[in-house]
């Protein structure tokens, strides 16, 4: 059932002979690679303007800020929480000791 069938060998079609041909290899030649070359530049990668410069303070104070506020409502949050389970657990430690009276 796993083995494979082959058929018989009278069967099978029978490849046609390639033609021969005589082939004499020619070397290759390569052509000289041309030599790099730097450009020269006596400015900066990245110029600036006022204007850039003015945006870039600006975008960059964004981000603090955003980033600022982000913590700050984390930490209130965790704050606030906090203060709940406190509030929490004074009442019912309130609660229980005033049921062994």
């Amino acid at each position: 059932m796993f083995k494979p069938k082959y058929p018989p060998m009278d069967t099978a079609p029978v490849p046609a002979a390639p033609p021969s041909t005589v082939h004499t290899p020619v070397p290759l030649q390569r052509a000289a690679a041309p030599a790099p070359t730097e450009v020269a530049s006596n400015r900066p990668a990245v110029q600036l303007t006022p204007g850039g410069v003015l945006t870039l303070v600006a975008g960059g104070s964004a981000v603090v800020l955003v980033v600022g506020a982000v913590l700050v409502s984390m930490l209130l949050a965790v704050a606030i929480t906090a203060a709940s389970v406190a509030v929490c657990a004074v009442t019912i430690r309130s609660v229980l000791k005033s049921d062994r009276r």
